[in-house]
């Protein structure tokens, strides 16, 4: 039994019919392609550079801290620059001064260092009487004074001579107040050096009529008002030099010159120290 075959039902590419009978066909000759760079080794693809999407991030990241800094250093010169300000305009419309102290009246009741007969100790024996006025210049600011400590010192080498105390008090604007018979007493052992550098003052008695320069120091701590406004208590020193008294002879007390002694106030402070 013989095959079949059937014509072919696309037409020939010429245009013309295909003999049903012929089995042959003729296929076009396969398209060459060049593989040579898949098979070359010393061929390379073409360089595509990527997004460095890591470094954009990191920029991105500093510019941020770069103006994070800057405003802040920014908002913290405009908060200087306007306390400044406020300060300055505090001044000029209030215009505080510092307080004053003086001492009108220093008697010298006992002055007495008497050394052992092998010189191994000594003692000094002191006692003084102080009248002290202190001032507020202010016309805008009252000061609360918290209780005084008083010390006397031998001016130049700030031997310790005596304590004594001062109770506290307040000073309204532009007034003032006076203390009479502030008693300042020591008795208390000297050490080598102490010994040796009053004695060097109380030799001088030959030549100045038995005078010793002495110095006031108070300290306390002060609260100023203003308005209704409250500093918070600042620590205070009064100083007083230039104190020239005499050696009593006896029972008689001496009274030091005291016109050309000065008193410096300076407010202590923690982190400042502003003198007045």
């Amino acid at each position: 039994m013989s095959d079949k075959v059937f014509p072919s039902s696309e037409p020939a590419a010429n245009g013309t019919a295909t003999n049903p009978t012929t089995t042959t066909t003729n296929n076009p000759p396969p398209a060459t392609t060049n593989k040579s760079h898949l098979y070359n080794p010393t061929s390379r693809l073409p360089y595509r550079p990527q997004p460095h999407t890591r470094r954009h991030r990191s920029r991105s990241g500093r510019n941020i801290c770069c103006c994070c800094c800057f405003w802040t250093i920014l908002t913290i010169l405009l908060l200087l620059l306007l306390a400044a300000i406020a300060g300055a305009a505090l001044y000029i419309l209030y215009r505080p001064h510092r307080p004053s102290f003086t001492i009108t009246s220093l008697r010298i009741h006992r002055l007495n260092l008497t050394t052992s007969p092998d010189s191994s100790s000594s003692h000094l024996s002191t006692l003084f009487n102080l009248t002290i006025i202190s001032k507020n210049p202010n016309s805008h600011i009252s000061l609360d004074y918290e209780p005084f400590t008083v010390s006397a010192l031998s001016d130049g080498n700030d031997v310790f001579l005596g304590n004594g105390t001062l109770p506290a008090f307040s000073l309204s604007k532009k007034n003032q107040t006076s203390f009479r018979n502030v008693v300042v007493s020591g008795s208390n052992d000297l050490d080598v050096d102490a010994v040796n550098s009053l004695r060097s003052d109380l030799k001088k008695k030959k030549s100045e009529n038995g005078s010793v320069m002495l110095k006031i120091e108070m300290d306390t701590k002060v609260k100023m008002k203003v308005g209704g406004l409250k500093t918070k208590k600042v620590g205070i020193r009064v100083t007083c030099d230039g104190i020239k008294g005499s050696i009593p002879k006896g029972k008689t007390p001496t009274v030091a010159v005291t016109a050309k002694s000065e008193c410096k106030v300076d407010l202590r402070i923690k982190i400042w120290r502003w003198t007045f």
